[in-house]
């Protein structure tokens, strides 16, 4: 370039007007900083079960937008029980997820040298939705009547894994219990065809499994562990302990978004199922708006919960339940709950207050 064309550009540079030359350096700026700004936060996050009627709790706040609001890009994938859930979110395959406290409790009590161990941040479901179910011809209708009979669940089963509590709570000699294992589509069929006399289970999911093989309500005992002296916590949400100390604005914000369409999902039980609908176009949703409907009135709106607040504990009542899980599940190193629930990261008191009309 000869030096008189590189003056003659440089004379042109200096023929802009300072103000303009200001602005468009101003422009530059702004667009330069655009994707900064805009910029969100991705969480992987996995359910404990299919996309249920229950899944509109999260799916819900997905189709709103509350999440994009809260600058976060939420993937919500389906699970298969809680303890895979649990692992995966140990193992970094996902950020976050939605799992049972006590299985929670047994992964800590037998993985002490686990590097990473997820924790949990809010309590959703209060009260456990395990329970004992059986068909009023086979004469069970408390507790006691469990003694000599035969009962099925798979052996990962929430309310298998915690009968032990139950028959505590209720007198029930366990020498006195004779158990059948199964694959989770066989349990209610075994039950109906009188293969087992009574089954362990959610509620939500196993007296629906029933109608659907023909059983109606009035011919099923359902004996819900809350209601028979067992005051488990049931289902957390649980985040990465490395994913939180990297994002802790980003749960916090989750947690917010969630409970707004945690809200929403009470008012408006149908637009909840309907978000499920779009993710799994085969589900019935005449049945999952039923399903939905129970786990709510069971586990989510109920006086314990209207007591301690929409996703909080109360400590005593954790401790006794992470004793009672030490003792029942016969974990390898006992634990301690106060490790468990991370405190600090819930909305504020009149946010929660998703019981409100």
């Amino acid at each position: 370039m000869s030096s008189r064309l590189a003056s003659d550009r440089l004379g042109s540079v200096r023929l802009i007007p300072a103000r303009l030359f200001a602005a468009l350096a101003l422009g530059a700026g702004l667009v330069a900083a655009a994707p900064a700004a805009a910029q969100e936060t991705k969480i992987r996050f996995q359910l404990d079960w299919r996309f249920e009627g229950p899944a509109a709790l999260f799916t819900l706040p997905a189709k709103k937008g509350y999440f994009k609001e809260e600058k976060l890009d939420v993937v919500i994938d389906a699970g298969n029980g809680s303890g895979g859930t649990i692992t995966r979110v140990a193992t970094g395959t996902y950020d976050m997820g939605f799992a049972d406290m006590a299985a929670l409790m047994e992964f800590w009590g037998n993985n002490p040298a686990a590097p990473s161990k997820p924790v949990a941040v809010m309590m959703v479901y209060n009260n456990t939705p395990a329970a004992v179910l059986a068909l009023k011809k086979s004469g069970i209708k408390t507790p006691a009547d469990l003694v000599g009979k035969k009962l099925g669940a798979p052996v990962f089963d929430a309310g298998r894994k915690a009968f032990p509590i139950f028959a505590k709570a209720n007198g029930i000699d366990l020498a006195k219990i004779n158990w059948t294992a199964m694959d989770p589509p066989l349990r209610e069929t075994m039950l109906v065809r009188g293969d087992i006399d009574a089954i362990t289970g959610f509620y939500f999911t196993s007296l629906l499994n029933l109608n659907a093989r023909g059983v109606k309500d009035e011919d099923i005992v359902v004996l819900p562990y809350p209601q028979f002296g067992v005051k488990l916590y049931g289902n957390v949400v649980i985040v990465a302990e490395d994913f939180l100390k990297k994002n802790p604005e980003a749960v916090k914000a989750f947690l917010r978004a969630f409970t707004k369409g945690v809200k929403d999902v009470i008012a408006d039980p149908a637009a909840g199922v309907a978000s499920v609908k779009d993710r799994d176009a085969l589900i019935d949703t005449a049945l999952e708006t039923r399903r939905l409907k129970l786990a709510l009135a069971g586990s989510v709106v109920t006086p314990d919960a209207k007591a301690e607040g929409f996703g909080d504990i109360n400590g005593p009542r954790m401790a006794l339940m992470a004793s009672q899980v030490n003792d029942a599940f016969g974990l390898k190193e006992r634990i301690q709950p106060d490790r468990l629930f991370v405190t600090g990261l819930l909305p504020s008191k009149d946010q929660r207050n998703i019981f409100a009309k």
